[in-house]
């Protein structure tokens, strides 16, 4: 209560006016006029993320620019090269940060949250936002392949019975090949690093120990030998374990600069350890090669070093914990171009990341959103995997408060909708009654949003909505946004569904109605927004004229459905951002990101495949196309490089939203109409491709599977096999992109299709 009385701004005023200062309260104040007013003018858990950006990004400034002789890592060798395309001037930049190959591939093991990563040209991180290990090779005849410095490389995941992450670089006959992979050790996780090296002449493989990871510098401050000289012990705690002894060690600390420059020394170094009050410590195993032989060396890093018990029985194969996180996946067998590779792909990115709660990626995300939670619950269920979503789901009961609030960002309205259709959701797919545990939180849940609510009366343009608040933060500046609204209308409609299936009749009765109610308020408030002149394209808040933002009101359509297929607000919404803001065929969000983006542009095709237009597979294949070498999405994709630019580089969001959308192109639900639609992301050109499965994929019918097999003739035959919730086939719909949808008789398990459509 201090502060109320408290002369705390004209203190910081007259501190920042006596250095020199602009006067923060009133840049603040300038800043907060673009915005509307809301009860938070930022969530704090982003600001905090935020500033952990933005300081390393400072660190960088201080270390990187100044020693350009170093070995960085990839993002660094591109972009401070002024004849790299990647290139971007510094200049008045205070920070450094990694904007143009924000692209890494995690490793792991299912159920747990250690998630090592490896950058594009090879670079190991093995613990969270900590230091690296690198391979390099030096020839006797000075030739150095040294692979952040090389601008090309291949890189692939091989995600059979693992996650290995697979880096081969050349430099003219010299080659190096690291494999990356999450293993078992005696029931304990480690991370396991293969190098091969080839060289023509006789040569060193070096393994460098780096003070950076793919955001920046992360301190090294000590190093030393482990007593058998098959390792190192980084910063006093974590160990480093060679297979075999190397041929040399060498140490360095930023006095006397990274120890690259110390490789072809030939003083005989007796050191053991290095001490750097910097934290810019380097060290280097250097292992001798044979001319026109291969030198092998593996390397274990205990990613729980501190572990007193195993988890598993020592005897466990990380094979068999992969197994049996994939059993009851729905599977896919679509043989045009790299959909079924991706598709499996972004199974294991989920599985990975939901070891108990979600993350929305393995670095910089690492931690909980309802907002992406609500979209990988979605994806787990739809894929088969009703019981990892359950887990997740189970660990929303504790981040909600006493107000009903179900709270992981502060000032982000959208999260009760968020929760109360992803409970909704499980219980539809999985066809049981909401567990009565769960009563007392979604009547709270509930309520809070019929609270949450502006008055109806006064007529403003959002009367009736969710007050400004900060939402999806790749919106823009608090608003009224529409997006909330949807959500919140959503979840109204999840609880009335859930209370109705525990014989809450009363309560499901006032939670539908209410949620008509507020979707009436989101409607009126469209309808003055467009006015009587306009096109009903829908802006992403009342004040906001159609933008990129506009992407966010497609959720009344996709995944939400409270709308139907063919609604005009919703095609001519999608239809506006195809026509503005698409680069090469994908979604370009100038708001925030910046950069293509993934996983919206997947919700436009969704919204385009719901309304029978054929616009969805472009935007489709050019997602595909966009993934990396190692079938990964970033948060945003560089429209000019392809690489990521923005958010994780493992992006999970989107990773759920390819398992679905290729789900879909199979089978989707429409429940109010109590329909299920076949085939409608069924391209001709996916056609062509040969025989497809997918299935048994659930749905809030049942589990159906579905078959497309050409017939020789030009045509095709549909045929599904289903156990229905209700022991009744809801009304199927084959909706092939290219024709007119054909509704079924009831009772009928297949369709031809003929030459002619």
């Amino acid at each position: 209560m201090w502060l109320k009385w408290f002369p705390w701004k004209f203190m910081v005023k007259r501190a920042a006016r006596a250095k020199g200062f602009v006067d923060p309260i009133v840049l603040l104040s300038a800043f907060n006029r673009f915005s509307q007013l809301s009860e938070v003018w930022a969530p704090v858990e982003l600001m905090r993320a935020g500033a952990v950006l933005h300081s390393r990004g400072l660190i960088n400034s201080q270390v990187i620019q100044h020693n350009l002789d170093w070995v960085w890592p990839y993002w660094v060798e591109r972009q401070f090269d002024p004849q790299d395309p990647s290139f971007i001037p510094r200049a008045f930049s205070m920070t450094h940060i990694n904007l143009t190959h924000r692209n890494w591939t995690a490793t792991g093991i299912p159920g747990f949250e250690e998630l090592p990563l490896v950058d594009p040209r090879g670079l190991m991180t093995p613990f969270f936002d900590s230091w690296s290990l690198d391979g390099w090779v030096i020839g006797a005849d000075g030739q150095r392949l040294i692979p952040s410095r090389q601008t090309e490389g291949e890189q692939l995941l091989e995600s059979s019975g693992s996650a290995v992450v697979t880096t081969r670089c050349r430099k003219g006959d010299i080659s190096l090949e690291t494999r990356v992979e999450s293993v078992l050790i005696n029931g304990a996780p480690s991370c396991r690093i293969d190098y091969t090296a080839e060289c023509p002449q006789n040569g060193l493989l070096v393994i460098a120990l780096r003070p950076y990871n793919p955001e920046g510098i992360s301190f090294i401050h000590d190093i030393s030998i482990f007593h058998a000289d098959d390792g190192w012990r980084v910063n006093k705690k974590s160990p480093v374990v060679f297979n075999c002894k190397p041929d040399k060690y060498r140490f360095s600390n930023y006095q006397r600069g990274d120890v690259f420059h110390w490789i072809g020394s030939s003083e005989v170094s007796r050191e053991r350890s290095v001490h750097c009050e910097v934290g810019m410590a380097t060290a280097m195993a250097g292992y001798n090669i044979a001319a026109g032989q291969k030198k092998q060396v593996m390397i274990h890093v205990p990613l729980d070093y501190k572990r007193k018990k195993t988890v598993f029985p020592v005897s466990t194969k990380t094979a068999e914990i992969w197994r049996q996180g994939l059993v009851g996946c729905c599977r896919a067998q679509i043989p045009f171009d790299r959909f079924e590779d991706l598709y499996n792909t972004a199974l294991h990115t989920i599985i990975l990341h939901s070891p108990h709660e979600c993350y929305a990626g393995p670095y910089t995300y690492k931690r909980f959103w309802f907002r992406d939670a609500a979209f990988i619950v979605n994806a787990l269920l739809l894929c088969g995997l009703q019981s990892r979503a359950e887990r997740i789901i189970n660990s929303f009961f504790h981040r909600q408060n006493s107000s009903g609030y179900f709270l992981s960002q502060e000032g982000e309205w959208d999260s009760n909708g968020e929760a109360l259709w992803a409970m909704g959701r499980y219980c539809q797919v999985s066809g049981t009654k909401p567990p009565l545990a769960w009563k007392e939180a979604i009547v709270k849940g509930a309520e809070w949003i019929i609270k949450k609510r502006l008055p109806k009366e006064g007529g403003q343009l959002y009367a009736g909505l969710f007050p400004a608040g900060f939402s999806a933060e790749h919106l823009g500046p608090n608003d009224y946004y529409y997006w909330d609204d949807f959500w919140g209308v959503a979840g109204l409609k999840a609880a009335s569904w859930m209370l109705a299936r525990t014989g809450e009749t009363g309560n499901a009765a006032h939670y539908y109605n209410q949620a008509i109610d507020f979707l009436k308020s989101i409607e009126e408030s469209l309808a003055k927004v467009a006015g009587p002149s306009r096109r009903p394209i829908m802006p992403a808040s009342p004040f906001r004229r159609p933008d990129s933002g506009a992407v966010g009101s497609l959720a009344a359509g996709y995944p939400l459905g409270l709308w139907g297929e063919s609604d005009k607000r919703l095609l001519l919404t999608a239809g506006y951002l195809f026509e503005n803001c698409l680069v090469d065929d994908a979604f370009y969000h100038d708001i925030s990101h910046s950069g293509i983006n993934p996983y919206l542009s997947l919700h436009i095709a969704q919204v385009f495949m719901r309304g029978h237009d054929l616009r969805f597979s472009r935007l489709m294949n050019a997602i595909a196309s966009l993934a990396s070498p190692t079938g990964q999405w970033p948060e945003a994709i560089h429209p000019k490089l392809k690489t990521g630019c923005m958010g994780d580089g493992q992006h999970v969001w989107a990773a759920a939203e390819w398992t679905l959308i290729l789900r879909n192109c199979f089978l989707r639900e429409e429940e109010e109409n109590g329909k299920l639609v076949l085939c409608s992301g069924i391209t001709k050109e996916i056609l062509d491709s040969g025989l497809m499965r997918f299935g048994p994929a659930p749905t809030s019918f049942g589990p159906v599977s579905v078959s497309i097999e050409k017939d020789g003739k030009g045509g095709c035959k549909v045929s599904w096999e289903a156990d229905w919730h209700k022991g009744e086939q809801p009304q199927i719909v084959i909706a092939f992109p290219f024709c007119e949808p054909q509704s079924l008789q009831k009772g009928k398990n297949w369709y031809e299709l003929s030459n002619d459509g």
